[in-house]
């Protein structure tokens, strides 16, 4: 099958390279042609480091890049009429992404697959643009898609059954681990995985502790890879921040899933973390690190905030029907490589303990934000565990 791939980014390429390696022709294209010649560069280095390292022959990585047809923008998607699935990995603008979706109907078969990388916008929405809505699905990667193994696989309303079971199947087949999300604002992982960011900021806000400390907790005590300020760095707040409204707006402003002005003043300054050489913390040479408050009782505090937080969020979205519980604990492992699932991990710590914890923020702040998902309160009435 030949697969196509609209927008050369970091996703595109990336996405483009894993399609490669498991035999496929691709198509890339991009509107900017500086983009196609640089993501060939980037598709050529992956494969030179997956030999260097064991991983593919050097025969296969000929092979590889033989297949790979870089499509220029005044050739438009003309090109594309081959393809049997096409992957769109374009900047997060709904009027953009229909208008690209409406254009590849035009040109492929009424067989060919048609789908979004979107990590927050509705499928629904974008499939609506087309004639045939049903052929259109969210196949959500996580980057770098070369790397981390998760693919959210989202049916929306329109979306044949059929068609988001085949392109499953060939995306596991690409050694992905797939799972389904419900066509519902953030999916699994960006909707689950707010309140890692979210309690860090307001905790900041609060004067609870510094950004080096909760990093620290989130760490030491939590296990986690990065904290969640050093997260948000990588990422870039022009990401991150922007997911986090775009989830809010979806949710109708519900305050779970609240901003945080902190995090946006960055944005507004230019200060996107990392790519920019500037954050939360400073990047340039020479740059003072922060020291953390090495207090482990502090530290729990922090940890065990955060932890009730994304326990709740993840025994909600298992509530609203917005994954099972098999692939929540899969998405939260293997997309952003939290130390455990969320739900065994509340078994663990204690349902009862952390819907404790809950009650008591909600009637120390007033706010809704910290409300108990009904899901937990009836786990911990009945003394049950959540089955995962």
């Amino acid at each position: 099958m030949v697969v196509g791939v609209v927008g050369a980014g970091a996703m595109g390429s990336g996405i483009a390279q894993v399609a490669l390696k498991h035999g496929h022709r691709v198509l890339l294209t991009d509107a900017v042609i500086p983009a196609v010649w640089k993501a060939k560069e980037s598709i050529e280095a992956g494969l030179a480091r997956d030999v260097s390292k064991g991983r593919l022959t050097a025969d296969a990585r000929d092979a590889a890049l033989g297949r790979l047809e870089l499509v220029v923008p005044e050739h438009g998607v003309g090109p594309f009429r081959e393809c049997g699935l096409v992957i769109e990995a374009i900047v997060e603008r709904l009027e953009i992404k229909r208008a690209t979706f409406q254009a590849l109907e035009r040109v492929v078969s009424p067989a060919c697959a048609l789908a979004t990388n979107t990590s927050s916008l509705s499928v629904a929405s974008i499939g609506a643009a087309c004639q045939r809505p049903e052929r259109v699905l969210g196949v959500h990667f996580f980057n770098p898609a070369t790397v981390l193994p998760l693919v959210e696989i989202v049916a929306g309303i329109r979306t044949d059954p059929a068609v988001a079971d085949r392109v499953a199947a060939v995306v596991d087949g690409w050694g992905k681990v797939t799972v389904r999300a419900a066509d519902t604002p953030g999916f699994i992982v960006n909707r689950i995985a707010r309140p890692f960011y979210g309690e860090a900021l307001r905790m900041v806000e609060e004067g609870v502790a510094d950004m080096a400390t909760v990093d620290w907790a989130m760490k030491t005590i939590g296990g986690f890879r990065m904290g969640p300020f050093e997260l948000m760095d990588f990422i870039g707040h022009d990401v991150n921040y922007v997911v986090t409204e775009e989830v809010w707006t979806a949710m109708y402003f519900d305050p779970r899933y609240r901003p945080s002005l902190l995090q946006k003043r960055l944005l507004e300054a230019g200060l996107l973390g990392r790519k920019s050489g500037r954050g939360f913390y400073d990047y340039a040479d020479g740059a003072t690190v922060p020291e953390p408050v090495r207090d482990e009782t502090l530290g729990r505090v922090i940890f065990r905030r955060t932890l009730a937080m994304l326990v709740n969020e993840a025994a909600d979205a298992l509530h609203l029907r917005i994954a099972s519980a098999r692939d929540i604990e899969l998405a939260m492992t293997k997309g952003v490589n939290y130390p455990k699932g969320l739900l065994a991990w509340g078994n663990e710590i204690g349902l009862g303990k952390l819907l404790e914890h809950l009650e008591a923020l909600q009637s120390e702040t007033g706010e809704d934000r910290y409300r108990p998902s009904p899901l937990l309160r009836r786990m911990v009435r009945n003394a049950e565990q959540f089955q995962v």
